[in-house]
């Protein structure tokens, strides 16, 4: 790495500046940005196709790869290198620099393991959208990730797992008598009877094809509630039956806060405005899932073993999907279905307090 040629921030490519602004290049997030116009009629397939770019990523997924580029840039013209084009030996000081926590300014902390993994991803994915791809397999950079895991990579920290008598402790800590807590209610009860992720509970919609950002939507049965999503793994159907009582069932629940907020079309979930007292039409953000979760199992005093401040780190909108499969007593492949795993170890991960020695072969083995 020592024959890295330095440049002042005057001399660099000046590329990197186009991410300096809002949530990215448009050039980046939007590799159909032409540099002379369109005809008039290719404009209207133009859009389309546009919006097909878009579609291709999650807007959570841009805005990280926008901020993980952004942070890089602003080390690079730091440490007065350029950052385009790709130098698999600049990128190899820049994750050396996360893990020792120089690449964050003075004082913070090196950045964890996943996280380096996350950003060496992000700036593969913005140099191959600028036609300049980053091979992550160059020597300056495997061999330096190989040393950062060997030396720094810790086990996963999981999120404590909400079980069934956490979720209904948690219920009554909300006033069932106002549209916020209806709402509350509904979604701790279908993110934990249907394992779904934070993101995935607040992209439904009422019926199918209602909105342009909603990734799925509901289906009220005799049965139960049919949740049809497209996640991480694509379409899967989620069967949610109904519960032994009113107060812990999941679909009386969605019944009673669509009937209450005069809901019939449109997202699912929404804020709650004015007191409380009025719904609107603007879908919830994911993070606000987590707020719930936290909050409410807080208040409910899960966990209450342990400190205030370490209580307050255990609980997120995981918490509901690692609840439910570790409660879930039937066979593992049902739980994995439902989950939308692909297979049946990442169940596991998820499965907080199964019976670990059920299978034992020490005695299996005849010892």
């Amino acid at each position: 790495m020592s024959q890295i040629i330095k440049q002042t921030p005057e001399d660099s490519p000046t590329a990197e500046a186009a991410l300096s602004h809002g949530n990215g290049s448009e050039s980046v997030n939007n590799p159909l940005q032409l540099s002379s116009p369109l005809p008039a009629h290719l404009e209207q397939l133009a859009d389309r196709a546009r919006g097909y770019v878009e579609a291709a990523s999650s807007a959570n997924t841009r805005r990280a790869y926008a901020s993980d580029w952004k942070h890089f840039s602003t080390w690079c013209r730091r440490s007065s290198l350029s950052s385009l084009p790709p130098d698999p030996q600049v990128v190899g000081l820049y994750v050396s620099a996360c893990a020792s926590g120089s690449a964050n300014g003075t004082g913070k902390k090196p950045n964890s393991v996943s996280t380096i993994e996350r950003r060496l991803s992000s700036l593969c994915w913005n140099y191959t959208q600028r036609g300049q791809p980053l091979d992550r397999r160059d020597r300056h950079i495997a061999t330096v990730m190989a040393g950062i895991r060997n030396s720094h990579a810790r086990p996963p920290v999981q999120k404590e797992a909400v079980m069934p008598q956490d979720i209904i402790a948690m219920l009554e800590t909300l006033d069932r008598g106002t549209l916020r807590g209806l709402r509350d209610r509904a979604m701790l009860l279908i993110g934990f009877a249907g394992g779904l992720r934070r993101s995935e509970i607040v992209s439904l919609d009422v019926k199918k094809d209602q909105t342009q950002d909603g990734r799925g939507w509901i289906e009220i049965l005799d049965q139960g509630l049919l949740v049809t999503l497209r996640g991480k793994t694509g379409w899967r159907e989620v069967e949610i039956g109904r519960g032994s009582s009113d107060a812990t069932c999941p679909v009386t629940a969605i019944q009673s806060w669509l009937t209450f907020a005069r809901i019939i079309h449109g997202p699912l979930f929404r804020r709650v405005t004015g007191q409380g007292k009025k719904v609107g039409s603007e879908r919830l953000n994911a993070q606000e899932v987590a707020r719930l979760v936290k909050r409410t199992a807080l208040a409910a005093g899960v966990r209450g073993d342990l400190p205030e401040g370490e209580r307050a780190l255990k609980f997120s909108g995981h918490s509901l999907r690692a609840g439910l499969a570790s409660s879930a007593e039937v066979d593992e492949r049902y739980v994995q279905k439902q989950l939308g795993h692909a297979s049946a170890e990442m169940t596991r991960k998820y499965q907080r307090r199964r019976d670990r020695f059920k299978v034992n072969l020490t005695k299996a083995a005849g010892l």
